[in-house]
């Protein structure tokens, strides 16, 4: 057997409707009737699958999952992050991995945002 991609994130909320227009101002996700999207990464992207430490402080102990999006430009995301008034959670990190920052959807679940 052979992993070839990320199936899928999927939880619950008490905002269908707010989430559904937060994620497709925010971060360009159209939810379909279905309430769900398909997103089909290009050359060069890449989806990571990692566990963490229930003591991790890397996302809120209390959020059991964390999204991480891959974008094409830190810097345009930044504008338009500003632009839509969503603040960063903390300081935007920069390593041999790429560069990272942090927002929180409405219901306060930490979303990554990833440069390579």
């Amino acid at each position: 057997m052979e992993i070839v991609g990320f199936g899928g994130v999927f939880w619950r909320t008490r905002q269908m409707d707010v989430l559904k227009a937060w994620y497709k101002e925010v971060l360009g996700l159209s939810m379909e009737d279905w309430n769900g999207t398909i997103i089909t990464p290009g050359s060069g992207n890449q989806t990571v699958f990692s566990f963490f430490s229930e003591n991790s402080d890397y996302f809120p102990k209390e959020q059991s999952v964390m999204l991480n999006f891959q974008v094409k430009s830190m810097e345009e995301c930044l504008k338009h992050l500003e632009q839509k008034g969503v603040p960063l959670l903390r300081d935007p990190e920069i390593s041999e991995f790429g560069t990272f920052v942090w927002i929180a959807d409405p219901e306060g679940r930490w979303i990554e945002l990833w440069e390579k």
